[in-house]
């Protein structure tokens, strides 16, 4: 599998989780144990349809949707906690990977992700792609979360390009509405059969 970039593209972006590492399996795991901690439980299904929410705020739609009361700071910071602990089985998605290497130097490169940078530092360190990165925008940098268009916009601010001359790769729906909102092209990893 081979992604085509635009002659005029000026800069990538990339979200981290599911796109550039293989860590939703471990997220998923990390979330179940901290959700069956505070005797609630999170269906796989509906943790995919939340992909690229930020942490906290899953947990406050958890207790909305279900009319649960899991504390939101504690349960994040022990959903947080698990994920480390399982950071070393992180692997690269190695076709987006490949992108990364072969335009590390010839074009700026930032990752826009709904996690929080500790979480997304350790991810890049672990998949050993965090120096190819200008620029990293998470979650705690924009007023609103994917599926708005904020954190792609201010990670496009970032490398000084403007948003028509950036490229994002994204593995989520939300993500892909994001960058749509953006004005940004996107492509979205899922369709580029199996990684």
């Amino acid at each position: 599998m081979k992604f085509d970039i635009p002659a005029d593209v000026c800069g990538l972006i990339f979200d981290c989780d599911g796109t550039l590492a293989d860590t939703m399996p471990l997220h998923y795991q990390a979330w179940e144990a901290a959700m069956k901690h505070h005797g609630a439980e999170f269906p796989e299904a509906l943790f995919w349809e939340m992909a690229g929410i930020p942490t906290n705020r899953i947990i406050e739609l958890l207790n909305e949707r279900h009319g649960w009361s899991v504390p939101v700071a504690e349960a994040a910071e022990l959903k947080e906690a698990k994920y480390l602990e399982l950071i070393d089985q992180v692997r690269p998605i190695e076709p987006v990977a490949d992108v990364v290497r072969q335009y590390a130097g010839r074009l700026p490169m930032a990752v826009a992700t709904g996690g929080t940078r500790a979480i997304v530092t350790r991810t890049l360190t672990a998949v050993n792609l965090l120096q190819h990165f200008q620029a990293i925008v998470t979650a705690d940098d924009v007023q609103h979360g994917k599926p708005a268009p904020d954190i792609f916009i201010e990670s496009a601010r970032r490398l000084g390009i403007a948003p028509a001359q950036c490229l994002v790769f994204e593995d989520a729906d939300l993500g892909v509405q994001a960058a749509v909102a953006a004005g940004i092209r996107v492509i979205d990893i899922r369709d580029r059969g199996p990684h």
